[in-house]
């Protein structure tokens, strides 16, 4: 008599040889970088908001500070969030920063605010490609490969996939209420990557509702050769 699948898993997990599978296949990295403060960035806003629940695409919303100081005091904002921004713009080889940007995978970025343009570029880019990710048993896990010359770094991403409204009293977008999904709340590095197979441990969420991505990216705001949404 054949042995059944389940009870040839259990076997494997009391030996410690069960496979490593991540969540679904790879999504797209969708990075809006935006900022309350900005009359500019609802559109993008909302084509954000519009493909958050695409199991396709990770779709994250970073508010940046810098609009901070002209109005507004955006409720999400973090400096890491902008020096992230900054990270792009070094390699994609733009002058400054500015917003609404989207970037896609770490290649390639846009206005985000034509929805048709968003789509497509979304369509256009594939999956991410360069790095075998897994998480399994509170480990995040890399396999070894082919690592970029200058390594990648190993993030760990947690955001609030609820519709939160803020109400905005000051600045160009005064008196709006501005509807966010997926701000991102925690970014955190986790280590890097230069080829070997490597282990690191699943942080605990710092509140309840949050989802958890990784991405393993190449350094400096290189492309994104792994991604995986929890």
């Amino acid at each position: 008599m054949p042995i059944e699948k389940p009870i040839l898993a259990l076997v494997a997990v009391l030996l410690g040889f069960a496979p490593l599978a991540a969540a679904q296949a790879e999504p797209v990295v969708v990075e809006l970088y935006q900022s309350q403060g900005c009359s500019s960035c609802p559109p993008a806003d909302a084509n954000l908001n519009a493909i958050a629940d695409r199991p396709d695409v990770l779709a994250l919303s970073f508010a940046v500070t810098y609009w901070d100081q002209l109005g507004w005091k955006d409720t999400f904002a973090k400096p890491e969030y902008t020096a992230r921004q900054y990270a792009y713009a070094r390699g994609t080889l733009h002058s400054n920063v500015a917003t609404p940007e989207v970037v896609i995978n770490g290649r390639r970025d846009l206005l985000g605010v034509d929805r048709r343009e968003l789509d497509a570029a979304i369509r256009a880019a594939g999956t991410p490609v360069g790095a075998s990710l897994a998480v399994a048993d509170g480990s995040v896990r890399i396999a070894a490969g082919s690592a970029p010359a200058r390594g990648a770094d190993v993030w760990l991403v947690r955001y609030d996939p609820r519709v939160q409204f803020v109400a905005i009293r000051r600045g160009e977008n005064g008196g709006k209420t501005l509807p966010h999904r997926d701000i991102v709340r925690q970014f955190v590095r986790l280590g890097g990557w230069f080829g070997a197979a490597r282990s690191f441990p699943l942080p605990r969420s710092p509140s309840p509702g949050l989802k958890t991505a990784i991405l393993v990216q190449t350094a400096a705001g290189g492309p994104i050769l792994a991604a995986v949404k929890l």
